[in-house]
């Protein structure tokens, strides 16, 4: 029985929530002072949801999230991208109470522009004070590794290109004989597993990283039983390169930690809530925006062709359950049976506004309609037809885990010209890498980014026909 094993915050986490919080609303009442602007409840209200909205943003997109580990573009990049999502939120919030002119703009765009650098700043400065401290003091950690394979070395290449974090890397331990006395990347490996307890007593090492494969259980319970005679501190890290387990998470069940496999952000309710509001406010607005285009393509469809307005398509949604998905039709015949034929280039099939329509996305449009019933999203995996779900399924890997999520409008693969025909293998298992990357890396900010290059570069494609 596994009991008692808990994630382990750094009390640093907490230092940045609280300081989160208060950053704003100073920086706020400091640039009132500054220009002088009376200070009054509209910008206190701005500040302290500024604060709030900043820590919830900042979780969302996993800033405090093995903030240790992180380098510093990774670190800047989460907050820019945390203080966006509060920004745009704030605005939304001003606009829909009509409260803008209450506001100065000098004031409130100073504050947009410091805020995000105060809070990278001063997370830089700790990070320089803590290695300028530790260099000068030699406070630094000693790691021993067990193991110098794949994971072993992936470990200390970290540890080595963060030497603020406190760690230096003093040996490995590995039993090949071939490894012994030579080194890696400057890290000597000075014995083999029976060595490391003789190590540990002699204070070479403070704490020992397990790195051994899966396979080697009975040398790490042997390893572990000697370890107990020690006061050195040992951590097991997972050979998660064996199993492809990049993107797995931990989770536990009274105290049993698990590791889920094959998962994605998405599947926690917090985070389909967020998904859900964003889908349902996002396609409000967009379809009240948009419906002089649906009613000039709706009339465009009709009077270039013969057959309805729209076309409905068997697709599969979430967890693979059947779909209809609806588009404006663009072809003179349609099919939906088991065998479906895509559409090429110079397809005879498509009309003359179809081709029109479907170069510009504009066929996708009635989907929104999809997504307010809840059985599609804006940003997701685009939906294939079901005969090519069958066929692809058994000729690429993990092709089923897209349906991990709900299908979408626009996706990663879209964006990034996987879109349209794909008449070679290679083709489609491009188009699944990029959506299992977005099922494994889903944030509210990455669905705002894929939105946005959308609009961008993303209605015409020289691949759409």
């Amino acid at each position: 029985m596994l009991h008692g094993i808990k994630i382990i915050e750094s009390s640093f986490v907490w230092f940045h929530r609280i300081i989160d919080s208060v950053l704003p609303i100073s920086i706020l009442f400091a640039i009132t002072n500054a220009y002088p602007v009376q200070w009054q409840d509209h910008y206190i209200i701005t500040g302290v949801l500024g604060g709030l909205l900043f820590i919830l943003s900042a979780q969302s997109v996993g800033v405090y999230d093995n903030w240790r580990g992180l380098s510093y573009f990774s670190s800047i990049k989460l907050i820019l991208s945390s203080w966006i999502l509060t920004w745009m939120a704030l605005i939304v919030l001003a606009f829909l109470y009509k409260d803008t002119s209450s506001f100065s703009r000098i004031v409130i765009s100073s504050w947009g522009l410091l805020t995000p650098l105060t809070l990278i700043s001063y997370r830089l400065l700790i990070r320089s004070s803590l290695a300028s401290y530790r260099q000068h003091t030699n406070h630094a950690t000693n790691i021993g590794i067990a193991g110098a394979g794949k994971v072993g070395q992936h470990i200390a290449n970290i540890i080595q290109t963060n030497k603020w974090l406190g760690y230096n890397i003093t040996a490995y331990f590995d039993d090949a004989p071939e490894l012994l006395n030579t080194e890696i990347n400057g890290v000597p490996i000075i014995g083999n597993l029976d060595t490391i307890v003789q190590a540990a007593n002699n204070n070479i090492i403070d704490e020992l990283y397990i790195c051994l494969p899966l396979r080697a259980e009975l040398k790490i319970k042997r390893l572990l039983n000697q370890l107990t005679d020690t006061t050195a501190i040992v951590k097991y890290i997972p050979d998660l390169f064996t199993f492809d387990l990049m993107h797995a998470k931990w989770t536990e069940i009274n105290g049993v930690p698990i590791i889920s496999v094959f998962d994605t952000p998405l599947s926690g309710k917090t985070a389909q809530l967020i998904k859900r509001t964003e889908d349902i406010i996002l396609s409000i607005i967009i379809l009240i925006m948009i419906s002089p285009v649906l009613i000039a393509v709706a009339l465009g469809v009709k009077l270039s062709s013969p057959g309805p307005v729209l076309f409905k398509q068997n697709r599969y949604g979430i967890n693979g359950q059947p779909i209809n998905v609806y588009k404006f039709r663009s072809m003179t015949s349609q099919d939906n049976g088991n065998i479906i034929k895509q559409a090429t280039k110079k397809d005879i099939r498509i009309t003359a506004f179809g081709a029109f329509i479907r170069k510009t996305s504009l066929d996708e449009l009635p989907q929104f309609y999809n997504v307010i019933q809840g059985r599609m999203s804006i940003v997701g995996p685009r939906p294939h037809a079901v005969a090519h779900n069958e066929e692809y399924r058994k000729l690429i890997p993990k092709y089923m885990q897209r349906h991990l999520v709900k299908p979408g409008i626009t996706g990663w693969a879209q964006i990034n010209g996987w879109r349209g025909e794909t008449d070679t293998l290679h083709k489609m298992k491009k188009r699944i890498d990029f959506d299992l990357h977005y099922i494994n890396t889903w944030s509210l900010w990455l669905d705002i980014k894929i939105i946005i290059l959308t609009t961008v570069k993303g209605f015409i494609n020289k691949n759409a026909y």
